[in-house]
């Protein structure tokens, strides 16, 4: 059994961080009395943020009022399904969260992105997003039956990877506050993104505060910052899809496996019949008994069914198509990160960021230019 289209849709995970480590900062010290001397008498040339001109004299320094970047971002991160249902040619869909284990599954995605973005308010930057991703999912999985002594054993299995494209549109903003050098972002956006096999696009949300600190070099505007944050990321829970059944199954191989499936079921339905039957009707009144029994029915009935009609389907397979719907979400909602990035001067800066911890791990890096507007 080998998955493609569908298996990439199932462990969509495109999420990014798109936070640009530039503040405004509140100038204090006595060495620093000169600039913030100059700036109370300065007049601000740009017309954002709003207030600029009014907190320049306060002593803040802002940066540029508007910036454009180009960052690369790698992730490798795994996800939890539940709700699993498929069904074949638009007909009824069949609830396999019972008898469907995933073995950690993972979802790599490489992306380039475009992000232009303006102070609106000296404190708060908004920003919108636009990337293209390749993406590799990497997926073991099967299906699980139970036998008699409730002992559960893997009728067929499938291992696969997968490779598509995907297209991102985002909008965020970070509000932050900035003191002395040190500073504080939190940086949040929701993105959308859109492949080809899901009905719609997967939507994400993004929120990662950061600590830093900006140390200063002897040129002037010259400087370089590092911090440590977290990385936390939401992802949208409903999935729905429509592909060819072609696109999911190997079919010089899928027949075999659906054939070895369905005897495997009818195996282990035997024995559960023939140890029921063997019991005595005290033994069958055991609210223990009849659980274990019920459950091995509801399994085995769910398994039956579904490898009947996915047998069926293959009798058509060229022109069959599977529908599908799912629950998804993170293994582990947070991760780490650390960052930083060098200032050349106010107009170009250079930044690195890795995540890692729990079951995420991520890397990023960007170049940014900022103009007054």
């Amino acid at each position: 059994m080998k998955c493609r289209k569908l298996i990439s849709a199932l462990f969509l995970l495109f999420s990014i961080s798109f936070f640009g480590q530039v503040y405004t900062d509140k100038i204090v010290g006595q060495k620093n009395q000169e600039l913030k001397d100059s700036l109370k008498v300065v007049e601000y040339p740009y017309a954002l943020p709003i207030w600029g001109e009014k907190v320049a004299q306060k002593g803040y320094q802002l940066p540029y009022s508007a910036g454009i970047s180009v960052n690369y971002f790698w992730q490798d991160s795994e996800i939890v399904i539940n709700d699993l249902e498929v069904g074949f040619n638009n007909g009824p869909k069949f609830n396999l969260d019972e008898i469907v284990r995933f073995d950690k599954s993972s979802v790599e995605a490489g992306a380039l992105t475009i992000r232009p973005d303006i102070w609106l308010l000296p404190f708060l930057n908004i920003y919108g997003v636009f990337g293209k991703a390749n993406t590799s999912t990497k997926i073991n999985a099967g299906i699980w039956i139970p036998d008699a002594d409730n002992n559960w054993s893997q009728a067929a299995s499938f291992s696969t990877k997968a490779n598509f494209d995907a297209t991102t549109f985002g909008l965020g903003m970070t509000p932050t506050i900035g003191i002395g050098g040190g500073w504080l972002a939190l940086d949040m956006n929701m993105a959308w993104t859109d492949i080809s096999s899901l009905d719609k696009p997967a939507f994400s949300y993004v929120f990662g505060p950061r600590l830093g600190k900006t140390f200063k070099f002897h040129k002037q505007d010259e400087n370089i910052a590092v911090w440590v944050g977290g990385f936390r990321v939401h992802i949208s829970g409903d999935t729905n899809g429509n592909i060819a059944l072609s696109d999911i199954f190997d079919l010089s191989n899928a027949q075999a496996k659906v054939d070895n499936g369905l005897a495997k079921v009818s195996e282990n339905q035997e024995k559960v019949d023939t140890w029921w039957n063997g019991l005595t009707p005290a033994q069958q009144a055991n609210p223990v008994n009849i659980a274990k029994h019920n459950t091995a029915n509801r399994a085995l009935e769910r398994a039956g069914t579904f490898l009947t009609n996915l047998d069926g389907a293959l009798s058509t397979a060229n022109s069959s198509t599977v529908q599908y719907s799912l629950q998804k979400r993170p293994k582990d909602m947070w991760n780490f990160i650390v960052g930083s990035q060098y200032q050349y001067n106010k107009h170009i800066m250079f930044r690195v960021e890795a995540g890692f911890l729990a079951s995420r791990t991520q890397v990023l890096g960007g170049i940014q230019y900022r103009f007054g507007l």
